[in-house]
């Protein structure tokens, strides 16, 4: 890893200059949804606390309720978020400015797991690739989770909040302490949350393994000798134990994160620089996998995976005001190495033989340069522009490591049987970008725009060498990665409208997005550069592919305390190479809400509609897909009661009705040898109550 440029710059500033906190609300706690990365008339905010958002499993069931975006559900919590067709790392995903990417190469962990709701002052999600500062690819779009440094009141160097919550069904419980002390100098804050959730049972009164535990720590301390300048050191860490997956073939007994940040900006005149931010991070992550210590054992034999992934980067920006031009330069460094081994054992031994190492060692470096401007037109129009260039160096370091398991081949030996070639050290060069028009029209703001983003491929799909050969049949249902992928380039036109009336407002978008090389999971059937036709194996290769859609909201203000919302978004995505649907895309998606205001009483409900999702990818389709699913409708209510000024309870009742229902995008029973395909039911009927004071 080399950090060498990036902190020597980091280390000029911080010699150079005082340092403290800019000036942030400590109760902002909203979520803000960019559709058009960061101008004001395109962003769309909503209280992340309030009344309607229930007890979510975690950061990404909560993001769920943003209209464009949905979530795959294999557990009661990880669910993996997905932004206009696109999940993974098409996603940029970063916390508090770190990246940390999950333990599991099946995603039982994506980056939102590590994501305590309750440590966090706000999350911004931009769609799109509409900004080039937060690294490469994120064709799909950025989340942003974020903390604000503490704002004391005069003669009050102290404030908190204190929050415990219940669910039923999964008997879910949660508490959660934030406080924080300090004075004009700097400050401490100390945030600490707990959650433990048994089995949910779905609408049909079946019991779903979803059980887990969670906690997390942070501890932050600040420095703030003025009101422009911060230097913010950030400890935390994330214990998650004996999480069940009622969609994977093996649980998780121990996933553990630990991260550490240094954040410095200041917000005046430095040199020629307006504003300067400087960020270093470390995350560690440790994950256990198994096959037996959480289930009954349906497999011939124990399996057991042990696996770190380790990311450690920076960021350093800085911005320029040359006139009414802003113009933001910087560069970024980011490096996770991964390792993974699957141990297998006779069902009444601990697995202790090297059956597989899927992750061998992964190493992948990506250092990135950008800029980014914006420029007004007179006073009606305004002008946004990106580009970015990336290095991205990949690598393995135990390609010829043999396991210990007669049959197991060494990574290499597994690459080259599907794809004729071994893995060698592999450097890309990315360029993208994107440029953006915005015009006032009367009360609303119309905005198009054009961008290409390139991906590289990440472990998994390079690397992955999981061998796996049923004795019996000789079948070979190995996963693996391709060493020889192309990265991915994304071609987007977007264009919207936002329009604010005086009782009501309503936001429209329609995109489309040309893939060249885009990487796809796929079963071997002799496609290609593939040399096998097992239709078995789970293996990677490029096609190209189209993604088009709508997304719409609007609210009116019928009365001064009784308001309606509705919303909807539909996305299409086709394999064109083979003519093919691409599969987790989530079908035409529709809310209706309504709500009641009455001094400090709040009353509100939402009918939620998923239609029937027939585009499947099933006929010589990847495996990803479970079925076509039916589509479905659920009603939740919720409300929230004032008790006094620095203290609220909210309480409501999600699927109402007791439903029985699963989003297209869930996950199937992943066990081989119980191969019926079962796609993971949402919870039923759940009733929740949160009580929660500040002070």
């Amino acid at each position: 890893m080399r950090f060498t440029a990036l902190s020597l710059a980091i280390s000029s500033i911080l010699t150079t200059q005082a340092v403290v906190a800019d000036e942030h609300t400590e109760d902002l706690q909203d979520v803000v949804v960019e559709a058009e990365g960061g101008t004001s008339p395109a962003v769309t905010t909503a209280p992340m606390d309030g009344a309607s958002s229930g007890i979510p499993g975690d950061a990404a069931d909560f993001l769920r309720d943003i209209n464009g975006v949905s979530g795959i559900r294999m557990g009661g919590q990880g669910i993996d978020p997905i932004i206009r067709g696109q999940s993974q790392n098409r996603l940029n995903i970063l916390m508090d400015g770190a990246y940390i990417h999950g333990g599991c190469p099946n995603r039982m962990d994506p980056p939102t797991a590590y994501s305590a709701m309750e440590s966090y002052d706000s999350v911004t999600v931009i769609k799109g690739s509409q900004t080039v500062i937060y690294g490469g690819g994120g064709s799909g779009g950025t989340v942003l989770f974020e903390r604000n440094a503490p704002k004391f009141e005069q003669g009050k160097p102290y404030l908190g909040s204190a929050e415990v919550g219940y669910k039923s069904n999964s008997q879910t419980k949660e508490a959660s302490v934030d406080v924080a002390a300090g004075t004009e100098l700097g400050f401490a804050r100390g945030i600490i949350g707990y959650k433990d959730a048994d089995n949910y049972e779905d609408g049909d009164g079946n019991e779903v393994r979803s059980a887990f535990t969670k906690q997390s720590g942070n501890l932050i301390l600040g420095y703030t000798p003025d009101t422009h300048k911060l230097l913010q050191l950030n400890l935390e860490a994330t214990r998650e134990d004996d999480a069940l997956y009622a969609g994977a073939g093996m649980d998780s007994p121990m996933s553990d994160a630990d991260n550490i940040r240094l954040k410095y900006e200041q917000n005046d005149q430095v040199g020629p620089f307006s504003a300067i931010k400087a960020e270093i991070y470390s995350s560690e992550v440790d994950h256990l996998m198994d096959n037996y210590s959480l289930r009954e054992l349906t497999a011939p034999m124990r399996m057991s995976v042990p696996t770190t992934s380790d990311t450690r980067g920076g960021r350093l920006l800085a911005d320029l005001m040359l006139g009414e031009t802003t113009l933001t330069v910087g560069f970024d460094i980011q490096n996770n190495e991964r390792d993974a081994d699957r141990f297998s054992g006779m069902a009444n031994m601990e697995p202790t033989t090297l059956q597989s190492i899927m992750w061998p060692g992964a190493e992948l470096e990506q250092t990135g340069i950008f800029m980014e401007l914006s420029q007004p037109i007179g006073t009606l129009d305004r002008v946004k522009a990106g580009l970015r260039y990336d290095r991205v160096d990949a690598s393995i370091s135990r390609g010829d490591e043999k396991p210990d398991l007669g049959p197991s081949p060494t990574p290499n030996n597994l690459y080259a049987a599907y794809y004729a070639d071994t893995s060698d050290e592999t450097t890309e060069n990315n360029v993208g970008g994107f440029v953006q028009y915005e015009r006032e029209v009367g009360d609303g703001t119309f905005y198009t725009g054009f961008s290409r983003s390139v991906r590289t491929a990440d472990s998994t799909e390079r690397y992955l060498a999981s061998f796996s050969r049923n004795m019996m049949t000789m079948m070979d249902m190995s996963w693996v990665g391709n060493p020889e992928l192309e990265p991915e380039k994304h071609h987007q036109l977007e264009a919207g409208l936002r329009w604010q009336g005086s009782a009501w407002d309503t936001d429209v978008s329609v995109f489309y997005n040309d893939v060249s090389d885009y990487i796809l999971r796929d079963k071997a059937r002799g496609q290609d550069g593939i040399l096998v036709a097992n239709g078995t194996a789970n293996i990677y290769r490029n096609v190209d592919a189209e993604f088009y859609g709508i997304e719409w909201e609007g609210g009116y203000q019928i009365m001064e305390s009784l308001s309606t919302t509705a919303s909807l978004a539909y996305v299409r995505a086709e394999n064109t190479t083979d003519d093919r649907n691409i599969a987790q895309i989530a079908p035409l998606e529709a809310t209706i809400g309504m709500e009641y205001t009455m001094g400090a009483l709040e009353f509100g409900g939402n009918l939620r509609m998923n239609a029937e999702q027939t585009r499947a990818d099933l006929e010589n389709g990847s495996g990803q897909d479970v079925q076509e699913t039916p589509g479905w409708g659920v009603i939740d209510l919720y409300g929230s009661y004032e008790i006094a000024e620095a203290a609220e309870v909210s309480f409501g009742i999600d699927n109402l009705l007791d439903k029985s229902y699963a989003y297209h995008v869930n996950r199937a029973n992943a066990d081989p040898f119980n191969p019926e395909a079962i796609q993971v039911n949402e919870p039923g009927r759940e009733v929740w109550v949160k009580a929660g004071v500040r002070f």
